[in-house]
């Protein structure tokens, strides 16, 4: 008889029990091992990527300024090609470059510095959902105007206002309707809004948030124009109007989600 065999029956259990387990953690490692790699490998990827766009934005960006080549950022960062190109998207989403097709990649002509103070520069680096801006821009949009409203504009805010919204009306009124001309008149209308509360961090972040979604904007308006309900893409501005010169706290709600559901609708 076996040495093996001469153990107790309890002794023989409790040994069979641990090999069995430990067989059982070799092959579940052998079975995640492919899914451990990937993890790595996506983990590195992204880790390159913000590396990517650290280093791009500590390099001076200046306003219409042309970036290296593909290539040469490639071998500048020590960078694999789908990272610097996954980089530049990011970059290019959030409104810090822009892509001419057959020219290169250049520094928006409206860039500035504070775009990438260190809580925008973290808003780039996070792998945000599109959904989540919206979010963010609508809590900004019911926000600024209950801090607008509790400041109390004067007729001189008023007016200033109110040049913004016939601006945007007179650009829907043209014969031929132009998407970025009357998108540029929202966003002055809006920016306007939020000038107003003389508030410098909510005009900072406010700016930025609607930096980028500028080309959603653009492809919503189109949408609009499209459908023939460009008077009530009006009627909703002059709503929010309303609510800021009669200081109707109870309304600003009811007006910027009637916005954002007209939005929804027609959003490209």
């Amino acid at each position: 008889m076996s040495v093996g065999f001469a153990r107790p029956l309890e002794q023989r259990t409790v040994s069979l029990v641990i090999a069995l387990r430990f067989s059982d953690l070799l092959c579940a490692q052998i079975a995640i091992e492919p899914g451990l790699r990937r993890f790595r490998t996506v983990r590195k990827r992204h880790f390159d990527i913000h590396r990517i766009i650290d280093q791009l934005i500590k390099g001076n960006l200046k306003p219409g300024s042309k970036l290296p080549t593909e290539a040469e950022l490639c071998t500048n960062l020590s960078a694999s090609r789908n990272s610097v190109r996954e980089a530049i998207k990011q970059l290019e989403a959030y409104g810090v470059v822009y892509i001419k097709r057959a020219e290169g990649t250049f520094v928006t002509d409206s860039f500035k510095p504070k775009m990438l103070s260190p809580v925008l520069y973290s808003l780039i680096l996070q792998n945000n959902r599109w959904e989540n801006f919206v979010d963010l821009r609508r809590a900004i949009d019911i926000g600024t105007l209950y801090v607008l409203i509790r400041k109390q504009p004067d007729e001189e805010d008023l007016h200033a206002l109110s040049e913004a919204l016939n601006k945007m009306e007179a650009a829907t009124r043209c014969e031929e309707l132009d998407a970025t001309a009357i998108t540029e008149a929202d966003c002055v209308f809006h920016n306007v809004i939020i000038s107003l509360t003389k508030n410098p961090q909510l005009v900072t972040l406010s700016e930025y948030i609607n930096r980028i979604t500028v080309p959603s904007r653009e492809k919503t308006t189109e949408s609009v124009i499209a459908s023939g309900e460009i008077e009530s893409y009006v009627r909703l501005h002059r709503q929010l109007y309303d609510v800021i010169r009669n200081g109707d706290k109870s309304n600003i709600e009811r007006a910027v989600l009637d916005h954002y559901v007209f939005w929804e609708k027609y959003k490209g």
